[in-house]
């Protein structure tokens, strides 16, 4: 069965970090692109960053550059998503899904069913 997922969310104060983890199973992550979205309580979700099957990363959203990271594990089969220097904006459930090519688009999918696979997300509260 193919599955994602993801854990490492929390609570976290202005200018913290975390580490999210997304765990597949199932399929060999690294012949996949594997995208990083979140969702804010009423906002759509949103793409953040991407990794491709070799390493090069795409970000979707300028504010986090700088302060995101995307990696992979793939002996551990696992996308890490560290951020740094937290703000409230960036307090939302994350999700990872796989991209069904080994490379990231340029931009994000219009349809989210471009998608084939999503994990049950992780909520990251960033509040003081």
């Amino acid at each position: 069965q193919l599955q994602f997922v993801e854990s490492g969310g929390g609570l976290v104060q202005p200018g913290g970090s975390l580490r999210l983890s997304c765990a597949a199973s199932g399929f060999t992550l690294n012949y996949y692109a594997i995208v990083w979205f979140r969702q804010a309580p009423g906002k759509e979700r949103e793409g953040v960053l991407c990794i491709s099957s070799s390493d090069l990363t795409t970000y979707y959203v300028d504010s986090v550059k700088g302060r995101f990271t995307i990696s992979r594990d793939d002996a551990k089969n696992t996308v890490y998503l560290q951020m740094n220097s937290l703000k409230s904006e960036d307090s939302a459930r994350y999700y990872c899904a796989r991209e069904p090519y080994f490379a990231c688009s340029d931009s994000v999918r219009s349809s989210m069913r471009e998608y084939d696979y999503w994990g049950q997300g992780t909520q990251v509260t960033v509040s003081s």
